[in-house]
C-alpha cells in the first residue's frame, strides 16, 4: 500500500508540475521606422515651390496641383493650388469647411496658426486625431495671388493606432512644405 501511495504522490507530482499555465499574449505596439527625411528644391513647373523629401514621388495635375506619392507609408499629400481673385474669404471658408467635415469621425482637431512674413506665407495646419480619413488638412496663402490647401490621405481603411507613425512622419513633411513654401514673383 505505501508503494502504490508513493507511486500516485510522483504520478500526480508529475502530472501538476508539467502542466503549462495559459497566460494572455501582452498587447503589443507595431513598430514601423523609416528612414530619416532628406529634403530637395521641388522641380514643379508652378507658381509655387517647397522643399520636397527625396521619397516621395510627384504626379502633377492641370493647374499646378499636386500629389506627393509616398509608396513606402501608402499615403499621399494632395496639394490644389488656386488663384486669388478677390475671393480669398470664399477659399478660406472653403479650406477650413473641408477640415471640419471630418469631425463627424474625428477624436480632436488642432489648429495650428502658421505666419512667415518674409515669404508672405500665411496658414493654418490641423492635426486631426482619430480614424478620420486624412490625418492633416492645411492651407497657406500669400492673401493677394496664392492659395495652396493641402491633406493627407493613407490608401486604408482608418485605423488611427496603425497609421499614427506613418502620419506623425508625414505631419512632419507637411510642415516643412509649409515652412519652404515660395511663390513665383
Amino acid at each position: 500500500m505505501k508503494r502504490s501511495g508513493v507511486v500516485f504522490s510522483l504520478v500526480f507530482i508529475l502530472l501538476m508540475g508539467c502542466k503549462d499555465d495559459v497566460l494572455p499574449k501582452p498587447k503589443a505596439m507595431l513598430r514601423l521606422e523609416y528612414p530619416s527625411a532628406e529634403y530637395a528644391k521641388s522641380d514643379v513647373d508652378c507658381e509655387y515651390g517647397f522643399d520636397q523629401n527625396i521619397l516621395s514621388t510627384v504626379k502633377e495635375n492641370k493647374d499646378c496641383s499636386l500629389v506627393l506619392d509616398y509608396p513606402m507609408m501608402k499615403g499621399s499629400i494632395f496639394l490644389t493650388y488656386k488663384r486669388v481673385d478677390g475671393n480669398i474669404r470664399d477659399l478660406l471658408i472653403d479650406a477650413q469647411k473641408l477640415t471640419y467635415e471630418h469631425v463627424v469621425k474625428a477624436d480632436n482637431i488642432a489648429p495650428k496658426e502658421f505666419i512667415n512674413p518674409e515669404e508672405r506665407v500665411y496658414g493654418m495646419f490641423y492635426e486631426v486625431s482619430g480614424n478620420a480619413a486624412s490625418q492633416s488638412q492645411f492651407y497657406v496663402t500669400d492673401s493677394t495671388d496664392h492659395f495652396i490647401t493641402g491633406s493627407l490621405y493613407f490608401y486604408a481603411k482608418p485605423n488611427y493606432d496603425s497609421i499614427l507613425p506613418a502620419a506623425m512622419y508625414l505631419q512632419n513633411d507637411i510642415r516643412r512644405i509649409m515652412e519652404s513654401i515660395r511663390w513665383s514673383k
